[in-house]
């Protein structure tokens, strides 16, 4: 008894269902690719300098700063409002920079370091 007609009838209303469902996960997942500023950018803390000194980032972009140095180190900005901890050797600090401006920033231990991020 040949009953593979029977069920191909009767998956028939779910085929449709499933490739809208796929259209849309497919979608969904293209548009979450494609947020701006969704690569994470580092900054090096080394020799007292912070590298690099200029940057220039997206919208969305979470900028991450490491210290290789011995010495302890901040990341501060005082008119943008934003500060780390103080960070021993390979610790790290993290910001999100959701509004485009420039982003002045020093050490406040160290203040003759200083650099900026740039946002777009």
């Amino acid at each position: 008894m040949d009953t593979s007609g029977s069920v191909r009838t009767s998956l028939r209303p779910w085929r449709g269902r499933v490739a809208a469902v796929a259209s849309l996960l497919t979608t969904a997942i293209l548009i979450a690719g494609a947020a701006p500023g969704a690569a994470p950018v580092a900054v090096d803390i080394k020799d007292f300098k912070f590298s690099p000194a200029a940057l220039t980032v997206p919208v969305g972009t979470t900028v991450t700063w490491i210290n290789h140095d011995e010495e302890t180190h901040t990341v501060t900005s005082g008119a943008s409002g934003f500060t780390s901890t103080g960070l021993s050797h390979d610790e790290t600090f993290a910001r999100t920079f959701d509004r485009p401006g420039t982003y002045a920033y020093f050490c406040a231990l160290h203040p003759h370091m200083r650099a900026t991020v740039l946002v777009k």
